[in-house]
């Protein structure tokens, strides 16, 4: 597992050299959603597909 340092550092190498503050802003923040959202699943499962459709059955209609 890499670091966030390493994370980081692998973002910038990726971005184009002319990009904003904001973009590296936007870019950092989503990194770290998508950590906190694997650490979570990790931690606390996840659920099958059935049950996230059983879920959203209440709010989607087709």
């Amino acid at each position: 597992m890499s670091t966030a340092k390493q994370d980081v550092e692998l973002l910038l190498n990726k971005l184009p050299d002319d990009c904003s503050v904001e973009d590296i802003q936007y870019h950092l923040y989503v990194l770290d959603k998508v950590r906190r959202g694997l650490e979570d699943a990790r931690v606390n499962g996840t659920l099958s597909q059935e049950e996230v459709e059983s879920r959203l059955s209440k709010w989607l209609t087709e």
